[in-house]
């Protein structure tokens, strides 16, 4: 009986198995290739490739026939091969047993786009191994692997507060039934899977009608071929508020909705793009609903611990008085009382000890700064101990 004269023939990367990679990074690992009897090899070469491709068909009838028009376009990032056994006109023969190959590559330096797949496109990456041998198919094998390109959102325009007002007046054929609005603001633009965004709005119901707010987190996938695009909506994430009556008014004081696991935002690929939006919308009876769209960027870099710091670029943009009024409490809180920070024995011990002179010092400073940390701070109290003389005329900042 004749046995195959491979037995296993895969490749295996190294590093784990869920592995990303990103721009500039190394792709590297091994063909693995075991025999039950010896073979002749003319040639064994590994290639690595990148591609970005959008497709779809599209039917029409011209008479009594259908006609399809096939929309197809593609984009190669990159492509890399590696001969693992030459050709060099000469067979190399292998021995039965397992042989290991070696490969590496390097990944381009400019920017990657994000592996995706989806309804009419997908962003793959891979490694595709081909062995060559006399009087024989050529045998082919290959194994795909994710590229990840980093969005970080601690960047000013990703740190932005997204803001807007719509409203509309709610129709039904001669019927008028008022006038309904949407204003509402989120803390900014870029978000990572996991986080909660909390949504600060205001619904105007100025209708005869009950109206229902409600918030939702849209996919938009784009696909472009021959100047034609095919779009894919989903809703990935929804929030429901309390029906607001008639001539009434509704505020959410940043309610929440959870990002659930999705892919990050695909913006620099021509013919795929994945975007994020958030709609806040108010479901009115027997109208087409009112929508307002605040767009989203699905990062993979966090937020910084610092970042609401680094935020503070936003200030620069113009903010309704009101939304500082849900935010900001009408009265400040009194600092805490020193007794609660320190002990009695230590205050008492931190005014009762002297330093001795610099000369005399016989021990690190960082000592006695501690000593000088523990000092008491001035009383606190509401009231001013020196008030201003009631004759005199307060002076002006301006002048």
């Amino acid at each position: 009986m004749a046995f195959k004269a491979i037995k296993r023939f895969k490749v295996e990367f190294d590093g784990p198995e869920d592995a990303v990679y990103t721009s500039g990074e190394i792709v590297s690992g091994q063909v693995i290739l075991e025999l039950n009897r010896e073979i002749k090899v003319r040639s064994l070469k590994v290639q690595g490739r990148g591609v970005a491709t959008a497709h779809w068909l599209e039917n029409r009838s011209v008479g009594v026939n259908t006609v399809y028009n096939d929309y197809t376009s593609k984009i190669t990032y990159f492509r890399r091969r590696q001969h693992l056994i030459r050709d060099n006109g000469e067979l190399t023969v292998l021995s039965a047993g397992r042989h290991e190959f070696p490969f590496s590559f390097q990944l381009p330096e400019e920017t990657l786009v994000t592996s995706f797949e989806g309804k009419h496109g997908s962003i793959r990456y891979w490694v595709k191994v081909k062995l060559h041998r006399p009087w024989a198919t050529v045998k082919k094998i290959k194994k795909e692997f994710t590229v990840i390109e980093p969005i970080d959102i601690n960047t000013p325009s990703l740190l932005a507060p997204q803001a807007g007002t719509k409203e509309k007046v709610a129709r039904a054929w001669y019927c008028n039934f008022g006038q309904v609005s949407i204003t509402a603001k989120i803390d900014r633009k870029g978000y990572t899977p996991g986080e909660v965004i909390p949504v600060f709005a205001e619904f105007d119901n100025s209708t005869s009608r009950t109206v229902v707010p409600k918030a939702y987190i849209t996919q938009t996938q784009t696909f472009i071929a021959r100047g034609t695009m095919k779009q894919k909506r989903s809703v990935v994430a929804t929030l429901c508020g309390d029906a607001v009556g008639a001539r009434r008014r509704e505020t959410w004081h940043g309610r929440a909705i959870k990002i659930p696991p999705v892919g990050p935002s695909i913006l620099q690929c021509r013919i795929i793009k994945v975007e994020y939006t958030l709609k806040v919308c108010l479901d009115v009876p027997g109208t087409s609903k009112l929508c307002l769209e605040l767009p989203l960027v699905m990062g993979t870099i966090p937020l910084h611990p610092f970042g609401s710091r680094t935020s503070s670029v936003s200030s620069q943009y113009s903010v309704n008085l009101e939304w500082l009024r849900m935010a900001i409490p009408e009265q400040p809180e009194p600092p805490p009382e020193y007794s609660s920070v320190v002990t009695d024995e230590e205050a008492a011990r931190a005014v009762t000890q002297n330093a001795p002179p610099c000369e005399e010092l016989g021990r690190p400073y960082m000592a006695y700064v501690q000593e000088f940390r523990l000092r008491p701070p001035p009383v606190y109290s509401e009231v001013d101990p020196n008030p201003q003389p009631l004759h005199m005329r307060p002076r002006c900042m301006t002048c």
